[in-house]
């Protein structure tokens, strides 16, 4: 329930809405809001309304549940951008390319999406187009799953839920047997891979940065290379300069 010091405030109240919405990382309709919340349904309803028109948040098609509309998904991008750690993490990044010789990225869980913060491509001229920004499926990336598996249980399965496991590629996890079965693995062994699942012919391998004295995730790191020059069994052997460079990013949020 949300402090009465900030309820009278409209601007802190829209504030306060939009950070619970983002927390519950899930499409959510006025009846679930106000039970998260404790306010009013009329006071509810009328935020709402005032972020839909601000194009802050946007109705589900054909539902009434309300998500993080673009507007506020490129506003947090520019905050993210503009943080100063960010130079930290890039040339943590940096390292890292040069250590494994492949691309590697930085990501977070943005709803219902993985979002790429950073990312440094490798020298050679063969590269994916996945600008910081972008945003990729949580059921075929690396890091989607990784973030899927440090999920409570309870939020894990009303995300799962709501996922369209689409087939991108032959090797994708449709079913949601094997893919509670490749999360369920990943927590244990604390990583996570893409087989060739989004891309066709790209490998990735994933490991999580937690935020300081927890074991809550943070974001993820991850090594992305085209099969053609590393298997997924030579990218795994990276795995301890993931790792250490997980621990550096780490730091750059204690």
């Amino acid at each position: 329930m949300i402090n009465e010091a900030t309820a009278s405030k409209p601007l802190l109240r829209q504030f306060d809405l939009l950070e619970a919405m983002a927390r519950e990382a899930r499409p959510l309709t006025t009846a679930e809001l106000v039970q998260l919340l404790g306010w009013p349904k009329p006071s509810v309803h009328r935020l709402l309304l005032q972020l839909e028109a601000a194009e802050l948040l946007r109705r589900e098609p054909g539902s009434r549940r309300f998500t993080l509309a673009p507007r506020l998904l490129a506003l947090a991008d520019s905050v993210q951008a503009a943080s100063v750690p960010q130079g930290v993490r890039h040339a943590v990044l940096r390292q890292l390319v040069a250590q494994v010789g492949e691309s590697c990225n930085l990501t977070a869980l943005s709803g219902a999406q993985v979002h790429y913060l950073d990312r440094v491509e490798s020298a050679f001229p063969l590269q994916m187009e996945l600008r910081p920004g972008t945003r990729v499926p949580l059921h075929c990336s690396a890091s989607g799953k990784l973030f899927l598996a440090s999920l409570a249980p309870r939020k894990r399965e009303e995300m799962l839920q709501s996922l369209p496991l689409t087939g991108y590629t032959p090797t994708t996890l449709t079913e949601r047997k094997a893919l509670d079965a490749e999360l369920a693995s990943i927590a244990r062994q604390d990583y996570a891979v893409d087989a060739e699942e989004f891309v066709q012919g790209l490998v990735c391998v994933a490991v999580p940065v937690r935020a300081a004295g927890s074991r809550a995730v943070r974001c993820a790191v991850a090594l992305q290379a085209p099969v053609a020059r590393m298997t997924l069994a030579q990218a795994l052997q990276h795995l301890p300069h993931l790792r250490q460079a997980a621990t550096a990013l780490a730091r750059t949020w204690s």
